[in-house]
């Protein structure tokens, strides 16, 4: 496929757009990971309601969510190491997910969820404020 080998610049190279330079900063890929996380509370939560992908407008909400809530990953992940990059984002839509679960459609919410989404919530701020530990990839 042109624009993937080596020695070519495809569409989302740093040299071709000088846009691409902007959203491949370390603070931007934060904005792009919370959205892309937000996203993901955004698609899960539609699935649920889709009611096993039987009503087709939770369902193409779901899909589009989850198709952008991806691709802003990715773009994050340019400049976010990976593992940073993926626990945040998932850590987002956990406990979105877990708090709209307990707002919309009443899933229990035992001391115990409470402390542990609580926990998930202290790990990501931890890897985003912590020396080191978002640090953008050199």
């Amino acid at each position: 496929m042109r624009g993937l080998t080596s020695g070519e610049t495809s569409f989302f190279s740093k040299g071709s757009d000088p846009t691409m330079h902007l959203l491949s900063s370390p603070s931007m890929a934060w904005w792009l990971l919370l959205v892309a996380g937000l996203l993901e509370i955004v698609w899960s939560v539609s699935m649920k309601a889709s009611e096993g992908f039987t009503k087709q407008v939770f369902t193409g909400i779901t899909l589009v969510a989850a198709w952008l809530s991806f691709w802003l990953l990715g773009l994050a992940m340019k400049s976010l190491p990976v593992g940073t990059a993926y626990a945040v984002w998932t850590g987002i839509g956990a406990v979105g997910a877990s708090v709209l679960g307990i707002v919309l459609f009443k899933e229990p919410a035992t001391a115990a969820r409470i402390v542990c989404l609580v926990a998930i919530v202290g790990g990501i701020l931890g890897l985003k404020f912590l020396p080191t530990a978002g640090a953008g990839t050199p």
